[in-house]
């Protein structure tokens, strides 16, 4: 079958070009304003990739479209498959009857973490020899790519809350039939689609009633929304982590390591080359998942230790006369104070300079404007990039004094982030778009420097 997907370069329709493919499915896509890496990983895939959304690719004469939730009317190409009747499914839907269809399938919900904690219970899954297809939003260096298909009957797949399609609102997640279900924590988020935090709780709640009772969900029992969730109806046995009646993560000591406990009981002790309270509790989320499917803790904890971590997850992006240049998807107030807090508590003593593009839909309508003061403080420096964003981010970011400095080109905020930075210095850039390449045009500026 020839399927031609729309919104390929998204990093979920990404994966679901590659799992397609490796089904026997000839692949093509189209996108706009693509970026790495899922741009770099299709091509490495040999996946033929249209730029634009033009009418004319109807001639391509596909079998089936699948349609990303990016697409809304109004595209040319979605209109005019619509305008000749030609068949069509959502990802989540094609995913659910075509892939993870009589599979075990283990997911992974939650407003942050989605993604590290997939990969890290991927990685446990394929440690232990169970050797899981998976799907990330992300990429995961420990295999370097978002997507695989196997033939084992493990599925790991972050489930996502947004929206499935133009003609599919019900949240993605609710097509997954998950029989091991981690619920990471639960904040509002994606107000383009969302009124309030009570409206995301009731989609978790319409999660919760379709899961099994011969399955597990995995619970942040610090999140007082996800025990509001629970306690509306709930048929699967829970287990709760960050809780003292379930997981815990002990505190690092000397030699980088921590405790995990269950029920209060010391089980065993590991390390984690991700820094930060956060991943701690993803790395016990994914341990106790982990254990549903089979796998002993204590393997599990020594697979955490030879986890790499993903591709824009505090990736190290260059280094250029000691200063150190590093990517995040961060975009929430909630994981960009998690993610400075995560490299201060990291190795280096040097400043963190942060700088931020507040691109996703709900920072571009100033929903969380007030609560950004407050998330950049554990940062030295901040630097803004405000250009079409449609609130006055100097106005909002004015509590922090002259901690932090608002630009509209990004030339200039590049030149005022290298003249600012020295030695040891680390440059935390936080965006969950390509933000016009600023990682390598910060390295080059860096490097001219040191050389004049």
């Amino acid at each position: 079958m020839h399927i031609h997907i729309l919104g390929i370069c998204g990093t979920f329709m990404g994966g679901i070009a590659l799992l397609a493919r490796a089904a026997g499915h000839r692949v093509s896509g189209c996108d706009a304003n693509v970026y790495p890496p899922m741009s770099l990983q299709l091509g490495e895939q040999g996946i033929a990739l249209t730029e634009g959304y033009a009418a004319s690719q109807i001639e391509l004469d596909p079998d089936l479209f699948v349609v990303g939730n990016a697409i809304s009317r109004g595209n040319p190409l979605l209109e005019e498959i619509l305008a000749r009747n030609l068949a069509y499914v959502s990802g989540p839907q094609w995913l659910s009857e075509h892939i993870l269809a009589g599979r075990w399938v283990l997911g992974v919900a939650g407003t942050h973490g989605k993604t590290t904690t997939t990969a890290l219970l991927t990685w446990i899954l394929e440690e232990a020899g169970l050797n899981p297809g998976f799907l990330v939003g992300g990429v995961p260096q420990n295999f370097g790519v978002s997507a695989r298909l196997t033939d084992s009957p493990f599925f790991v797949i972050e489930a996502d809350e947004y929206d499935t399609a133009f003609c599919d609102k019900r949240s993605k997640f609710l097509h997954y039939r998950p029989r091991t279900t981690i619920l990471n924590n639960l904040e509002f988020d994606h107000a383009d689609i969302f009124s309030d935090l009570a409206a995301i709780e009731t989609q978790f709640h319409h999660l919760v009633r379709t899961l099994p009772n011969n399955g597990l969900i995995v619970a942040n029992g610090a999140e007082a929304s996800l025990r509001r969730v629970i306690s509306r109806a709930c048929w699967t046995p829970v287990e709760w982590f960050n809780s003292p009646e379930g997981w815990q993560a002990g505190p690092l000591s000397a030699d980088g390591r921590f405790a995990v406990s269950l029920a209060g009981r010391e089980i065993g002790r590991t390390s984690l080359a991700l820094p930060g309270v956060h991943n701690r509790a993803n790395a016990l989320a994914a341990v106790a998942a982990a254990r549903h499917a089979g796998v002993p803790p204590d393997l599990a904890l020594k697979a955490l230790e030879t986890f790499k971590g993903i591709k824009r997850r505090l990736e190290l992006r260059g280094e250029v006369g000691g200063i150190s240049v590093y990517d995040d998807f961060a975009h929430h107030p909630t994981a960009i104070a998690a993610t400075i807090a995560g490299l201060r508590g990291a190795s280096g003593v040097g400043r963190i300079l942060a700088v931020l593009e507040p691109r996703s839909n709900t920072m571009k309508l100033g929903i969380m404007k007030a609560q950004l003061p407050a998330s950049l403080d554990g940062a030295d420096i901040v630097f803004c990039y405000a250009n079409n964003l449609g609130w006055d981010a100097a106005a909002a970011l004015a509590p922090m004094g002259g901690k932090a400095r608002v630009f509209e080109s990004l030339t200039a905020l590049v030149a005022a982030v290298a003249g600012q930075a020295r030695p040891e210095d680390r440059i935390l850039v936080m965006s969950n778009g390509s933000f016009g390449g600023v990682h390598e045009l910060l390295l080059a500026e860096l490097a001219k420097s040191l050389a004049e």
